[in-house]
This record gives structure tokens, C-alpha cells and sequence, in this order.
């Protein structure tokens, strides 16, 4: 019986460790960009906006959770925020759906955060619905574009700058564990 709780102890303790070490082997990496929507005069057509390239530059946040791009086991969109920049009387109301889509040279697009049916309430942030896709092969790129596909329901009569905030899950093996 001593033996058995002797084991019983050891595997428990086991066990936590193992969920200690998978902890520190998670980390977020944050990217922002901006891009402008032109004055929106037709309602209900869907318009289509690439952001510029944005640059992953990844090995510092690897190597300051001590591991490389190599030891990548997985990276899923964690967050993903729009935030408008300019005019500041500017909001969200023009908006009926917004679509984001990711790209790479080598890496096919797909679809990674949305927000449907939106409502009128004057917000100038919005905080979009992840869809939980694998994006490893995505982020260890040098470079990576997002797709803005929106759906207007209201027209608007100057450009809208908006930042575009995605923070994405990295889970890794550090030290080779």
C-alpha cells in the first residue's frame, strides 16, 4: 500500500511539472498595421483592401523564450483588434461584416478573423472573432499579408485609417523540451 501511494505521489507530481514546463513553452508574438478604406459609395458590394507586408522579424521573441523558429510547434491567432486612427468623428457604423484573410508568398490565403452582422453603436474599436486555424506555416514566413473584405451598409465621404492589432499564440519547444 506504501508503494502504491509512494507512486501515486510521484505520478502527481509528475503530471504538474509537465503542465509547469508546457506553460513556459507558450508566448504571444504582436503584430500591428494600417491601412485605409477609401470613401465607401456603394452599399452592399463587397470591398477588398491588401495591408502592406508585414514583416514577421520573429528571432528576437524566439530567442527571448529561449527557442527558435525551428522548435515552432504551433501559432494560432489569438486576438485580432481594428481600431480606427483617423478622421477622429470617425466609427464603425458604415460596417455590416468584415472578413481578414492571411497570405504569404508560398502559403495559400485563408481565412483567420470576422465579424458578422454588426450593429450601429458608434464604437470606434472593434475586437473580431478568431476562427482557431494552424498559422505556423503563415507566421515563420518572412512576410505575411492580410485581406480586408468588408461589407458596407452606409456610405461614407472621406478615408478611414484603421490599425489593425493581431496577437498570435506561439506554442514551442524551449531547451528542447
Amino acid at each position: 500500500m506504501k508503494n502504491q501511494l509512494c507512486l501515486l505521489f510521484t505520478l502527481c507530481l509528475a503530471l504538474i511539472n509537465c503542465s509547469v514546463i508546457d506553460e513556459l513553452t507558450k508566448f504571444d508574438i504582436d503584430y500591428e498595421t494600417t491601412y485605409t478604406i477609401p470613401p465607401v459609395s456603394i452599399i452592399n458590394v463587397p470591398i477588398s483592401l491588401n495591408t502592406p507586408d508585414i514583416e514577421t522579424e520573429n528571432e528576437a521573441t524566439y530567442e527571448n523564450n529561449n527557442t527558435n523558429k525551428n522548435s515552432v510547434e504551433s501559432i494560432r491567432l489569438k486576438s485580432m483588434t481594428l481600431d480606427i486612427i483617423s478622421p477622429n468623428t470617425a466609427n464603425f457604423n458604415f460596417l455590416k461584416e468584415i472578413y481578414i484573410y492571411i497570405k504569404t508568398e508560398t502559403q495559400d490565403e485563408i481565412e483567420i478573423a470576422n465579424l458578422i452582422d454588426l450593429e450601429n453603436t458608434n464604437a470606434t474599436f472593434l475586437e473580431l472573432n478568431t476562427l482557431n486555424k494552424e498559422l505556423e506555416k503563415y507566421v515563420k514566413e518572412d512576410t505575411f499579408t492580410l485581406r480586408v473584405r468588408a461589407i458596407a451598409d452606409e456610405t461614407t465621404a472621406e478615408e478611414i485609417e484603421i490599425s489593425i492589432k493581431n496577437v498570435f499564440a506561439v506554442d514551442a519547444k524551449i531547451l528542447g523540451i
